[in-house]
């Protein structure tokens, strides 16, 4: 039997819904975005790192060792970005947490085509993935717009 509970937008959520965790990594007043370089049918979209909660493992944990795996960084993780996201097929749920590099990291590209540092006006430079873009409008506020030259 599956059983139900309400997510922190009302609506009911399946237990049994796997969940993803992304990392809206800012430094400087600007968010990091990577190009995915597989599915095809997905490549060269934008997303924000992350992954899989395995079995055992709590979000934040989940979320610090994907960026570790992916960007070869170390993160501190905050506050939630936006509202939980289904994903496309219905069987995942989508959950960002914002997010700053530790150490002076520098991320690496170990397993998407390419990264960028967007700010609150270039968000809408990339095709972000569908799952992805509706935590963009959430994120705007944490992020700086480049003040004019002159």
């Amino acid at each position: 039997m599956q059983t139900e509970r309400a997510n922190g937008g009302g609506q009911a959520e399946r237990r049994d819904l796997k969940v993803i965790v992304g990392a809206a990594i800012i430094r400087d007043g600007r968010v990091l975005a990577c190009a995915r370089s597989a599915p095809p049918e997905v490549a060269g979209m934008w997303e924000f790192p992350g992954g899989k909660v395995e079995p055992g493992e709590g979000e934040t944990e989940a979320l610090i060792r994907e960026c570790a795996e992916e960007l070869a960084v170390r993160v501190e993780i905050g506050d939630r970005v936006g509202r939980n996201v289904r994903m496309a097929h219905g069987r995942s749920v989508l959950k960002v947490y914002a997010a700053r590099l530790l150490h002076d990291d520098e991320p690496q590209a170990l397993e998407h085509q390419a990264l960028r540092w967007l700010a609150a006006d270039e968000l809408n430079e990339v095709t972000w993935l569908p799952a992805d873009a509706p935590i963009v409008a959430a994120l705007r506020p944490h992020l700086k717009t480049p003040r004019p030259a002159g």
